[in-house]
């Protein structure tokens, strides 16, 4: 069995960059018939980005790129999902815990957000509700999925949000600490204000708060603060892995192998770490695998070497979900 339970349909800004992107996974799936960068070329390209612009993500066509993928690699199940601040209905909740004021970093990030959130929570969940039948057709269960950013203090409010829809899963993730979004490569910066050992503490404090909040059926790239290679001595974070490690364990939240971090961005790592891996399996921790792709052609990247691993020290299920209920399904 292989599953990737970590996969968003796009996520923005909408710059040149993400319409570069945007071209080369339409590439992928149409091989060129033309001289690349002649007319005709041209003229094909400017067709098929029109179409995914004016048709936007939640589109059979574009979905039908990840089914196509997911055959190709024999994935069994994928699990679709988007970032909480890509809709509009939560707009008050991140304007209340993301540094949005007026500094260098507020005013960066109250830009991005209004860039990226442009969708519909309802318009995300009745697409992806709707194209289940399609997948089970072509032998693949599809999930629909979120993947909610935890705040110190907003247990309340974020339940109140989930609660909105019926979903196959909940991810919990931090991408923030202290309202800084330290995966965003325009606040790179912000490092330097830090001591690092007390970023990650305060980091992994953030991520237990998260995991004992008992609102996620899964816990996303537990180390993603190592993003751009900043970390300490790993050896001095080992009583932080632990620590959540045996959070995990004692609420029976499962986690991924996320390898969204080693293809995508500097520290060209997976996460977990290798040694907060072995923390986590020691400590009996559930697992799923995720690719964390935002674009087709990357649906399901490592996903098979990461199971792979995961038998090797000792897994013999994968986990996967369906209305909030975990299902475990054998490595082979």
């Amino acid at each position: 069995m292989t599953v990737d339970y970590h996969v968003h349909l796009e996520e923005g800004p909408y710059s040149f960059r993400w319409l570069e992107r945007t071209n080369k996974a339409i590439e992928h799936f149409h091989p060129e018939n033309e001289l690349k960068n002649g007319l005709a070329w041209m003229q094909s390209r400017h067709r098929l980005l029109s179409d995914r612009l004016n048709k936007g993500a939640y589109s059979s066509e574009w979905l039908d790129l990840y089914l196509f993928k997911a055959k190709e690699l024999g994935l069994t199940e994928v699990g679709i999902v988007d970032h909480l601040y890509r809709f509009v209905e939560t707009k008050s909740y991140f304007e209340k815990y993301m540094d949005i004021g007026d500094s260098d970093l507020g005013r960066l990030q109250h830009k991005w957000l209004k860039q990226v959130m442009t969708e519909n929570m309802g318009d995300f969940v009745q697409f992806i509700e709707g194209q289940k039948a399609k997948w089970a057709e072509q032998g693949i269960q599809l999930r629909l999925g979120i993947e909610a950013d935890f705040f110190p203090g907003c247990e309340a409010e974020l339940k109140e949000i989930l609660d909105l829809y019926q979903w196959d899963y909940v991810i919990g993730s931090v991408h923030f600490v202290d309202g800084w979004g330290f995966d965003n490569p325009e606040t790179v910066d912000h490092f330097s204000k830090y001591d690092l050992h007390d970023l990650y503490q305060r980091f992994f404090a953030i991520v237990e708060q998260a995991v004992r909040s008992g609102l996620f059926d899964f816990a996303a790239h537990l180390d993603n603060l190592k993003v751009f290679g900043m970390r300490p001595d790993e050896t001095d974070l080992i009583p932080h892995y632990q620590r959540i490690a045996a959070a995990l364990s004692e609420t029976d939240t499962a986690t991924e192998v996320n390898a969204g971090l080693y293809y995508r961005y500097p520290i060209k790592e997976m996460c977990p770490s290798p040694l907060f891996l072995k923390e986590l399996i020691d400590a009996g921790v559930a697992f799923t695998t995720s690719s964390d792709s935002h674009f087709p052609d990357d649906l399901g990247k490592y996903v098979d070497q990461n199971t792979k691993l995961l038998e090797s020290l000792g897994k013999t299920r994968i986990a996967g979900f369906k209305v909030r209920k975990r299902l475990y399904s054998p490595v082979k």
